[in-house]
Order: structure tokens, then C-alpha cells, then sequence
């Protein structure tokens, strides 16, 4: 005959005793998590099996378990399940460690038109060639599994993730002049705020430009937002293309204004026709000094010629690293433009979208930004 069930005394700390009663009452936790803390802190009060069993809806056997638990291992040990045994793993660490250093591989170097594996595709070869690669454990092998074993690893070979290599030996000697010329700025914006004159003896402005802007037309009206019906505009997904324009831009870093022209083309002519707009644009005693990249019109021989029939250091370039555009201050200026006055433009011409363009300009410098740069600023000479 089985021994009568005593209570047994279940003492816990008041730390434990907090976390229970939180997880007890959570919405979020395992559902077993919560019930086991319902049991201890339920037990705690009432020290029966059978009355918690009862009064919780369980057995009192599942009751007396999650206490024996708690007694051995602890209070917050109880309410997750012990480690068990599990089924013996039918798939080799060897052909694990073969399965990702094939997934560490591109698909196409196997002879696939894939140029990367997809875990269906990996799966499969593994299946065809395991075995022969002395493999037997991977004949049966699924994709499920496939993604397990990689996940084990951090592998994923579906996906690419982007870098941008340094190509340009001076990388640091010419991101350093850049900086040198923020620097600058910042100085000159010192000494206008404790002089308080509008006399400036340098112009610097930060220059690129945003090629290929696409006038595009609708076919049919945009459908305004209905309120409680449609949320949004609805528009027709056909269009009509009337071809690109480029935008050139330079913002002067001190007073935030910016200089634009919209050209259907972008070679040096174009770029010397902006250099001519700074050139009105400023006092002939202020030296204008351009912050840009290395576009073959920057450094062509029709500019060089231009520049020559200027006088001395009125035109100074300095020259962002090769794929250092992001050193360019006009570039955050390009992307709020993109996402703000570009973004889902729709005209009826090319030159409508021109003025679309020049009357956003025009807004911007209504209300001017100053930029202001300040990443490795301190570190430079």
C-alpha cells in the first residue's frame, strides 16, 4: 500500500518569490512557466498537493513534481523541464563540418546556374553527393535540416551583405584635407557669430550632382485619399517616361543656400556653366572653395581652361577619396530632397519637371539648413 503524501515545506527567498508572482501574472511567458509559478506560489499558501491540484485545474501529481523540483534544484530551476537524453544525432559531426564549408562556397563553382546555394538547392546536392564524399548520414538529408545546421553556424548563404572596398592609396591624406576644410567653415562661423559682420572672405560650398531624374507621367488622374474608404492616393500603374535631367547643387556651408541648375546633360560644359553661376554669385575678393568628387568634368581640360581665365584663387577645389562620397555634405541634402520634393513627382514634360525641381530649390532656400559636419572632425590637422 503507497505511503500517505506529506506536505513538505517549500522555503523561498523574497527575490524568488517576486519573480514568481511577475510571472505568474504574465502575458507573454511560456504557458508552462506561468502555471509552475502559479503551483509554488499557490503551494506556498496552502502546502497540499491535492488542494493546488484542485484549485488550479491539474493533477496532484504534476503539483508534486514542480515542488520536488523546486526543493532540489530551486525555486526559478522548477519551472523550466529537466534536460533529457533526446534521440541520438544520425547526422556526423564530419558531415555537418563538410555541409557548411560546401554552403561557405558559391553555388556556380559546383557547376549549378545558381550564382548562391538556396538550403533547397543545398540540400539536394548534399543528398546526391554526400554519400560519395563518405558521407552515408546526409542521403536523407531535408532542407529543414539544412537550415538548422547553418543557423548553428551563423551561415547564410542566400543572403549578401555589401561592403565597400578603399581603392584609393591616399584615402586618409585626402579624407583629412576634407575635414581640414570643415574645420574651416567651422572657424569662419565662430569668428561671423563674434564679429557679427556679413563680410565673408571665403565661400564654401559642397558640391555634386544627381543624375538621371526621371520625368514620368501618369495615364489616367490620381484618386484622392477618401476618408473611412481609402487611405491613400490611388494611382494607375501604368506611365509614360519623357526621358532624365540632372540636378547640380552646391550648398554654402556657411549660410546654408543653395546653388542649383537642372541640365538635360552633365559634361563640362554643364559643370563650367555652374562654376559661373558661384562666379555672379559672390563678391569678386571672395574665394570660393568647392568641396567635390572626382567626376571627369571636375578635372577636364575645358574646365582647367576655364579656371585658368579666372583670377588667382578665386576657384578652389578640394577632391573627396574615391568612393569617399559620403564625405560630402551635398549628399544628405540629395537624400532629403529625394525623399521630400522627388518622391512620387509625376509631370506632363521634362521641362515641367525643370521647374518642379528649381521651385523645390527655391523652397529650400526660403528656409535655409546649415549643415554642419561633425565626424572626425576633431582629429583633423
Amino acid at each position: 500500500m503507497a505511503g500517505w503524501r506529506r506536505a513538505v515545506e517549500l522555503a523561498m527567498t523574497a527575490e524568488e518569490i517576486e519573480t514568481l508572482t511577475a510571472l505568474s501574472r504574465s502575458r507573454t511567458e511560456a504557458a508552462r512557466r506561468v502555471e509552475r509559478a502559479q503551483m509554488l506560489l499557490t503551494y506556498r499558501q496552502q502546502p497540499s498537493f491535492f488542494a493546488v491540484g484542485q484549485k488550479l485545474g491539474v493533477h496532484h501529481q504534476t503539483v508534486q513534481r514542480c515542488v520536488e523540483r523546486a526543493l532540489a534544484y530551486g525555486a526559478l530551476a522548477a519551472l523550466d523541464d529537466r534536460p533529457r537524453p533526446g534521440k541520438e544525432p544520425t547526422i556526423t559531426p564530419e558531415a555537418k563540418a563538410w555541409l557548411v564549408s560546401l554552403a561557405c562556397d558559391k553555388a556556380k563553382e559546383h557547376g549549378y546556374p545558381h550564382e548562391l546555394w538556396t538550403t533547397r538547392l543545398l540540400a539536394r546536392h548534399a543528398r546526391e553527393r554526400g554519400p560519395a564524399a563518405g558521407h552515408e548520414s546526409l542521403a536523407h538529408l531535408v532542407q529543414g535540416t539544412v537550415c538548422k545546421i547553418l543557423g548553428q553556424e551563423d551561415i547564410k548563404p542566400p543572403k549578401v551583405r555589401y561592403y565597400l572596398e578603399r581603392r584609393d592609396a591616399e584615402f586618409e591624406q585626402k579624407m583629412a584635407q576634407v575635414l581640414c576644410v570643415y574645420r574651416e567653415v567651422q572657424v569662419l562661423k565662430k569668428a561671423a557669430a563674434e564679429s557679427k559682420k556679413s563680410a565673408k572672405s571665403a565661400a564654401i560650398v559642397s558640391y555634386d550632382e544627381k543624375p538621371g531624374i526621371q520625368a514620368i507621367a501618369t495615364t489616367a488622374p490620381d484618386l484622392p485619399p477618401v476618408p473611412g474608404v481609402h487611405a491613400t492616393f490611388a494611382r494607375d500603374h501604368e506611365y509614360k517616361r519623357y526621358g532624365t535631367l540632372s540636378l547640380l547643387a552646391g550648398i554654402d556651408l556657411l549660410t546654408g543656400k543653395v546653388h542649383a541648375l537642372v541640365r538635360d546633360r552633365l559634361r563640362s560644359k554643364e559643370f563650367i556653366e555652374f562654376l559661373k553661376l558661384l562666379d555672379t554669385a559672390y563678391p569678386a575678393s571672395t574665394a570660393i572653395k568647392l568641396i567635390l568628387d572626382n567626376h571627369s568634368a571636375h578635372i577636364s581640360r575645358e574646365t582647367r581652361d576655364w579656371l585658368a581665365t579666372r583670377p588667382t584663387g578665386r576657384f578652389e577645389f578640394t577632391f573627396t577619396p574615391k568612393h569617399g562620397s559620403w564625405l560630402n555634405l551635398v549628399e544628405g541634402f540629395f537624400s532629403k530632397f529625394a525623399r521630400s520634393v522627388l518622391r512620387h513627382i509625376r509631370v506632363t514634360s521634362k521641362h515641367g519637371l525643370k521647374e518642379r525641381i528649381m521651385a523645390g530649390i527655391a523652397d529650400v532656400n526660403r528656409h535655409p539648413v546649415i549643415h554642419t559636419w561633425s565626424y572626425k572632425l576633431a582629429e583633423a590637422a
